[in-house]
């Protein structure tokens, strides 16, 4: 796995805080890397010190695996979460101004944001001042300059903040497209739904310091319950005559006529050990296992406790089941 950016105990203090301990990332090239964390964990900090616009007080930073050099930031893009566009410049000759900066010739860029700006329904508009678009309308017009020199890294910072859902598809949809196209992206959200649809890898920071990391898929899977929900029709016997250990039977209860439990599959049985088990004993509806989510994730990870509907499903407190059953009584 080649690296596009990594950092090594990236160490930062503003007076008496420490905004950065010892932050190590490592980011794989052609990959969504999320960056995620609390309000004030140091995440936009570290996002500072990678665009060159403060340093570190310790540690280095590498691109390529060399040490970030200023020119370097000629290969990154920054979409930061504050937006700012000139609001008396007219869109068009701003956007072009912008792509000058990041090196594109002014016919080039021309031509590029005309294409974008059709795509994102913004040509109507490049005429316009930045005071008459929309908030929406402006934060497009970043994204585009934003991407538009096709640099290595790009470096989102709450990129969907402010969008309808409709925009939010075709953000998400051209952020996957740069990744397949050869972009390696960090993007920095609150918003776990989207980490778990778009992110390879993640880094958890909070109170400035990195408490989790890794690909997506293998956080998950060390976050497993190993909790299965099955639900049953015909059922023949109780469950408690047949599970015995290394099946746990945390609840029971009974909705519409249909048998359903949470069992624990403790090592070292399987779940399809559990199906052929029960299988023998009547009909199986549904079978799932009761997977945190990266919202769970990284909640337990900041408190130490998984907010209560995970809590109540992991430990077999449910309130709405308990009233159900009580219903079918």
């Amino acid at each position: 796995m080649s690296l596009l950016f990594r950092s090594e105990n990236v160490t930062k203090h503003y007076t008496n805080h420490c905004a950065l301990d010892k932050v190590s990332i490592e980011v794989p090239e052609q990959s969504i890397y999320g960056l995620l964390g609390p309000n004030g964990a140091g995440k936009t900090t570290l996002i500072r010190i990678i665009n060159q616009i403060i340093s570190p007080d310790q540690g280095e930073l590498f691109f390529r695996e060399q040490a970030l050099k200023p020119h370097h930031v000629y290969k990154i893009g920054y979409l930061p979460e504050e937006r700012g566009l000139y609001k008396k410049m007219k869109v068009g000759e701003q956007a072009i101004y912008l792509a000058q900066l990041k090196g594109l010739k002014r016919h080039q860029a021309r031509k590029l944001l005309k294409s974008w700006f059709e795509k994102f329904d913004l040509l109507p508009w490049w005429d316009k001042k930045v005071e008459e678009l929309s908030k929406g309308m402006q934060q497009k017009v970043q994204f585009i300059i934003t991407i538009l020199h096709k640099p290595d890294l790009l470096i989102f910072d709450e990129p969907f903040s402010g969008f309808d859902p409709i925009n939010v598809n075709l953000l998400k949809q051209e952020i996957l497209k740069l990744r397949d196209e050869g972009a390696t992206i960090i993007f920095s959200t609150h918003n776990m739904g989207s980490v778990e649809e778009l992110c390879d890898h993640i880094a958890l920071i909070n109170k400035s310091r990195k408490i989790l990391d890794g690909n997506v898929r293998q956080v998950k899977k060390d976050h497993a319950t190993h909790i299965y929900q099955l639900e049953m029709n015909g059922l023949k016997n109780p469950l408690e005559n047949f599970l015995d250990k290394p099946f746990e039977i945390i609840k029971t209860w009974v909705h519409n006529g249909h048998s359903l439990a949470r069992i624990k599959v403790n090592a070292p049985a399987t779940s399809n050990q559990l199906l052929q088990k029960v299988l023998e004993h009547g009909n199986v509806v549904a079978f799932s296992e009761l997977t945190p989510t990266m919202n769970d994730i990284f909640i337990k990870n900041v408190t130490g406790k998984y907010p209560m509907e995970t809590h109540e499903a992991v430990n077999g407190i449910n309130q709405e089941a308990s009233a159900l059953n009580q219903q079918e009584k």
